[in-house]
């Protein structure tokens, strides 16, 4: 069976709007928290980073963004205008998640640390390894955009394109960042609801390992680093976890579990002064027991199903630095290979997808004067998907431009333009615009972005297909402001934004006179097929914390509340989307005492929810927390442990699916300088 969303049967349900539906002992969990990681006495600051901060550069370049030295407390973010930038230049709403963060959460998967991000909701079929979608801004998973190591990974053999982020471990990430809201003039399409960006690139010359163990027989483990040498700096991380984990079905009992082995390599050589080669792949091999509906009630269920997948990213390029212009040239490829097997149908697949991306890219960054920046690209994307018997492709041909300006030194305006035209369906033509202004310990914040979503492969040429089919078109409006206080130890952000989305494709049910009636597009279908049908609407406010009260001591938090609604017209227009709780918050904090020992915690709450566009079965909301502490054992050795969903609250991100319950994990972390 096809790993995507099944199709549970609806159940009676009361319709319900309400805000976040809270057990009673949640803040009980909250105040343990805070307690916990209150502060008993100071201690001295964390050293900082190799760049002075606690995150890394672009491209390892500690400070340096288009040849101007910046200040050591400046934050660089390269998603926004797919270029270095100053965090305090950008005027759309980016969140930076870094290597500290991963690992004083002890993270495995990168969707955990995400759920805990303004914007953004994380919902997973079943537990370790069941398909995870991130949708960002109450978009669909779909619509999210995700690179790894400048590689576009979504999938192109999967029936909407999506990226499965239960593949996705934190052994090999080195920094995220997640820009929300429409993007498409440096990114293209799929980045309706936003784009993750990932990179796992370290300057950092130093071995680390990491092993871990705990409930459900979860094993966990990495080993990498990197070595410089004259212009060379290569680098490797190899990573492993294995789980039984529970049934996938919430009603079977027998456990479905998950393993994968993947990894990280990555090459930059200087050849001479000015120019460079960057060399990068990224692989994961993994297999995940299902569950499917077997007969003869055909509910979801315990079956004997498995899935495999086998990933490849690959990157080579090189760079260019001509006086005040930098050159980029690449080429990137997505490999993904997914069968699923039924155990009683021997070694036959019952599913296969095949899904190969190719880009060419050239990218300039140049310095007009010292006001004025262009950023610009052109681009040509080969794609093909087989499923065993069908084999389309298609492509897409691209050009993008950006003007970056500052009239004042507080104000940067930016503006762009980008035209794709596609072998299949023709031209979209998406613009884009932002201003930040920074004034003192106050970043006023403005945009306006456009974003579309081409059809995939499977939209377009299966049996489902239909060859008419249009972009989906998005149009976003944001406004922010961040303030940063305390000399840097408070910095709080709200926004506000409002979406819609237009000619958004969805499967349309065809009847027997549809598809008897010439003309239809209905005619010579199984059933139906995918059409420009939908409407969608989201309107919300994202909040932001991070507090360092005392050296040692982190709080961080964050809230969003998104109206996510469907407007297309009939019998559900104004009901919520499914899986799109209107509420999220989340309250992590952490304080490392004098003598090393960290503790710490997360309380991560999740509003009511529909599972289906009715509105008909809803998914009730949870509140979960986690304790976690660490202890430094010498100068390299690092001894950790952890318990996640520590009320063991039985909940559902997805009707029918079952999750994890309490669960306890002990590891270490080695580091060799």
């Amino acid at each position: 069976m096809s790993r995507s969303y099944p199709r549970v049967p609806a159940q009676a349900g009361t319709q319900s709007r309400s805000g976040l539906r809270l057990k009673p002992w949640a803040p009980v969990w909250g105040g343990a928290l805070l307690a916990c990681a209150a502060p008993a006495f100071a201690q001295q600051q964390e050293e900082p980073g190799p760049c002075g901060i606690e995150v890394q550069f672009s491209e390892g370049r500690c400070g340096r963004s288009f040849g101007i030295e910046l200040p050591s407390d400046s934050l660089v973010v390269v998603t926004a205008a797919r270029a270095e930038q100053d965090a305090r230049e950008v005027g759309q709403a980016v969140t930076t998640l870094t290597r500290e963060q991963l690992d004083r959460r002890q993270t495995q998967s990168v969707a955990d640390l995400l759920a805990t991000t303004p914007g953004i909701t994380v919902t997973r079929n079943g537990s370790v390894g069941g398909f995870t979608g991130v949708r960002i801004r109450g978009a669909e998973a779909e619509q999210t955009l995700v690179v790894i190591d400048g590689v576009r990974v979504n999938d192109p053999s999967s029936p909407g394109g999506g990226f499965d982020f239960a593949n996705l471990l934190s052994t090999s990430v080195e920094r995220v960042e997640v820009l929300r809201g429409p993007n498409s003039v440096p990114w293209g399409s799929q980045a309706i609801g936003g784009v993750v960006n990932i990179s796992t690139f370290s300057t950092s010359t130093a071995l680390r390992t990491r092993a871990e163990g705990g409930s459900y027989g979860t094993a966990f483990g990495s080993v990498g680093g990197t070595v410089a040498t004259g212009p060379v700096l290569a680098g490797a991380t190899v990573g492993y976890l294995t789980s039984d984990g529970v049934s996938a079905a919430a009603a079977g009992r027998e456990r479905d579990g998950y393993r994968q082995i993947g990894g990280a390599a990555n090459l930059s050589v200087d050849v001479t002064d000015g120019f460079a080669i960057d060399l990068r792949a990224y692989y994961a091999h993994s297999r995940t027991e299902l569950d499917g509906f077997p007969p003869p009630r055909f509910t979801l269920g315990d079956t004997d199903e498995y899935s495999t997948a086998q990933e490849l990213y690959a990157y080579a390029g090189a760079r260019a630095e001509t006086g005040p212009v930098r050159h980029r040239l690449a080429f990137t490829l997505a490999d993904i290979n997914r069968d699923n097997f039924a155990t009683s149908a021997g070694g036959v697949p019952t599913f296969l997808g095949r899904g190969r991306s190719e880009r060419y890219e050239y990218q300039v960054d140049a310095r007009l004067l010292d006001a004025l920046r262009l950023v610009a690209g052109a681009e040509r994307e080969n794609v093909r998907f087989s499923d065993g018997n069908l084999r389309p492709r298609t492509g897409i041909s691209s050009g993008f431009a950006q003007l970056i300006a500052k009239p004042i030194k507080p104000l940067t305006l930016t503006g762009g333009v980008r035209h794709d035209e596609h072998d299949q369906f023709g031209g979209r033509t998406t613009l884009g615009a932002n201003a930040a202004l920074a004034l003192g310990g106050t970043v006023l914040r403005g945009s306006y972005g456009e974003g579309f979503k081409a059809p995939t492969l499977f939209q377009l040429f299966s049996n489902f297909g239909n060859r008419q089919l249009r972009s989906e078109t998005a149009e976003n409006v944001d406004l922010g402001v961040e303030q940063t206080a305390l000399n840097g130890a408070l910095r709080a952000s709200v926004t506000l934004f409002t979406r819609r989305t237009r000619n958004q494709i969805d499967f349309r049910a065809c009847s027997a006179a549809e598809r008897a009636t010439p003309g239809s597009i209905c005619v010579g279908r199984p059933f139906g097929t995918y059409d420009n049908i939908a409407r969608t609407r989201a309107r919300g406010v994202e909040l932001g914390l991070e507090l360092r009260p005392v050296p040692g001591f982190v709080v961080e938090g964050a809230y969003s509340h998104i109206a996510s609604e469907n407007r297309s017209p009939g019998a559900n227009l104004g009901r919520d989307l499914a899986r799109r709780p209107r509420d999220t918050a989340s309250l992590s904090a952490d304080y490392r005492f004098g003598f090393g020992l960290q503790l710490g915690g997360t309380v991560l709450m999740v509003g009511d929810s529909f599972d289906d566009v009715a509105n008909r079965v809803r998914l009730d909301g949870y509140a979960l927390a986690s304790l976690r502490a660490e202890l430094p054992v010498g100068e390299r050795l690092v001894l950790y442990g952890r318990v996640d969903n520590l009320g063991d609250v039985r909940y559902q991100t997805v009707a029918g699916y079952g999750v994890l319950g309490r669960a306890a994990h002990g590891g270490l972390r080695l580091r060799f300088e």
